[in-house]
């Protein structure tokens, strides 16, 4: 089966996106198309862009890159679960994939979002941007949950509505079709 690797994007003390990246997981589980990884940024906890060299040369110095190369390497799929700071995608995120260049191509990548009126769709435009940049291919089917704090019950988990619930069916669906599709391109680079 291939692997799906969902990235928890946030990782400041109190975050939204750990409950929606739960809701995400489970839903992906139970969908059975993929092995599940997670990695949450926060447990990863790369340091600011510390390596010498350019990513496309993957000489890279330090072990949590090395780790974090191998990891994203070993995914055939991602999903992004991601807020929207200021208009923008979290530092975090960028970070993250700044680190690395060869490891995220040919891959498809999909996004879970939420905030406040924009559910974190500018967060997501800024990222199409960059993966574009370094070929993954973001998919059209994203789940994106505006005025997020409604969703989260006093225990803090999230309380998906139906249309989370098919957005993320749809989602999963496309993710499956374009990883195969990109199968191909994956094995001969």
């Amino acid at each position: 089966m291939p692997t799906l690797q969902i990235i928890i994007a946030s990782t400041r003390p109190g975050r939204v996106g750990l409950p929606v990246a739960q809701w995400f997981i489970g839903r992906a589980r139970d969908h059975e198309q993929f092995d599940i990884d997670v990695a949450d940024l926060a447990e990863v906890n790369l340091p600011f862009l510390d390596e010498p060299g350019h990513p496309r040369l993957r000489q890279y110095t330090q072990q949590h890159t090395k780790d974090w190369s191998a990891r994203v390497d070993a995914a055939d799929a991602f999903v992004i679960v991601l807020p929207e700071y200021n208009y923008g995608m979290p530092a975090t995120i960028k970070n993250a994939i700044d680190f690395l260049h060869y490891e995220w191509s040919y891959k498809p990548v999909g996004f879970v979002s939420y905030g406040g009126i924009s559910a974190g769709t500018r967060s997501v435009a800024q990222l199409k941007q960059v993966f574009s940049a370094l070929k993954l291919f973001p998919i059209t089917e994203a789940v994106s949950i505006p005025f997020i704090r409604q969703f989260i019950d006093d225990a803090g988990a999230l309380n998906a509505n139906e249309t989370m619930e098919q957005a993320s069916d749809a989602l999963l669906v496309e993710l499956v079709r374009v990883e195969r599709a990109l199968r191909p391109l994956r094995e001969t680079s």
